[in-house]
């Protein structure tokens, strides 16, 4: 009959109204718990401060690396699965050769993800060599990024594999926002002020300049939470543990941390 059909239709309708409302969920970043008996051992079952705490000393326990030495490094924790001669480009997304290093247009170079002038540490061995925090990237890119915090929003940036930047801001192509939080979320609980070095943390801001903040923690918590943990970033994680640094980035392990302690 018409009208069963009309309220047919104004159901389908109604449902399909209801269905454009709801925000789809995220995707879901799963904990790996090989390391939690024996590495963590000391921080499981805790949260804020005092899981902040454990990390801290858990992490600060790490081989250092020196500023010449992470070139070698990042061609073995960034190599491109796919071609063994190239490492990955952060931001980019671009395989590139591992001879292609320097500072030259066409070259990469050592990008530090906490930008090195947020706290004065530049290259010294400590937060200015940690791997955790450097990677690849091309040094026109790099140049863009300068020492800009991280937020939502810009014009595209040119062979930047759909990052984008603005006058007080950077934000990476979607497929490394969580690796580029987690990375900050590293530096930040790594280092605490005890060592000579700056106290690290996050903020609410963008234009921290030279002090030890990077902004901005809301939108680093959502890009952790919306870009889990893939496979290169959890096999660069445990190089860095098994051949360098003998640390570990607690957030590629545990993506749930980032909430617990923040």
């Amino acid at each position: 009959m018409p009208g069963t059909h009309i309220r047919t239709r104004t159901l389908a309708l109604t449902a399909a109204a209801l269905l454009a409302t709801v925000a789809l969920p995220t995707a879901t970043a799963h904990a790996d718990t090989s390391y939690d008996d024996t590495y963590y051992q000391d921080a499981v079952g805790k949260s804020g401060t005092a899981l902040k705490d454990a990390l801290h000393t858990i992490i600060s326990d790490q081989t250092k690396v020196s500023y010449d030495g992470v070139w070698n490094a990042l061609k073995v924790t960034d190599q491109d699965p796919a071609n063994s001669s190239n490492v990955i480009l952060l931001y980019s997304g671009l395989s590139r050769s591992k001879s292609l290093n320097g500072g030259d247009s066409g070259d990469w170079n050592r990008e530090h993800v906490w930008a090195k002038s947020h706290g004065d540490f530049g290259t010294a061995t400590g937060p200015g060599t940690d791997l955790h925090h450097l990677r690849p990237e091309d040094v026109t890119v790099n140049a863009i990024r300068g020492n800009l915090d991280f937020d939502e929003g810009g014009s595209a940036v040119s062979n930047g594999g759909g990052s984008k930047v603005d006058s007080d801001s950077f934000e990476p192509r979607d497929a490394v926002k969580g690796d580029v939080a987690r990375m900050i979320l590293y530096m930040a609980v790594r280092y605490e002020g005890d060592d000579s070095f700056a106290d690290l943390e996050p903020n609410e801001k963008v234009n921290n300049g030279s002090s030890p903040y990077i902004g901005k923690l809301t939108v680093l918590k959502k890009w952790n939470d919306e870009d889990p943990p893939d496979a290169f970033e959890e096999n660069r994680n445990q190089v860095i543990y098994d051949d360098y640094q003998h640390n570990r980035n607690p957030f590629i392990d545990h993506p749930e941390w980032v909430e617990s302690i923040w």
